[in-house]
């Protein structure tokens, strides 16, 4: 059974950092790009970013580029995501999610259930 499970989420002042882990298990992360999405209140799901997680070619939405990193632990089937200079704008649930292609960013076979990342002072 595939499972996705984040962790790290919180509450963080402006300009403060997060990281955020999703851990995977049922499937080998290796075989699949990853990808971060969230979904602020009363607003649709929003890609935040991509890994390949076979070659670790990364991709970020342009409200995010410069300030998140996502990257991965193959050995321990787990993605994270890297987050910076966070603004009241990125508060959100994130979601993991694994995905057999890049694109529509937005596409997944499996999410996980989120982790709350609350920016506010």
């Amino acid at each position: 059974e595939v499972q996705l499970v984040e962790s790290g989420g919180g509450l963080v002042q402006p300009g403060g950092s997060l990281r955020l882990s999703c851990a995977g298990s049922g499937f080998t992360l290796s075989a699949y790009y990853m990808k971060w999405v969230r979904q602020a209140p009363g607003k649709g799901l929003e890609w935040v970013s991509s890994i390949n997680s076979a070659t670790g070619s990364t991709y970020y939405a342009g409200s995010v580029k410069g300030r998140f990193t996502i990257s991965r632990d193959n050995a321990k089937n787990t993605v994270y995501l890297q987050m910076g200079s966070l603004k009241p704008e990125d508060t959100a649930l994130y979601y993991c999610a694994r995905s057999g292609t890049l694109l529509p960013a937005v596409r997944y076979d499996y999410r996980g259930q989120g982790t709350q990342v609350t920016v506010s002072s």
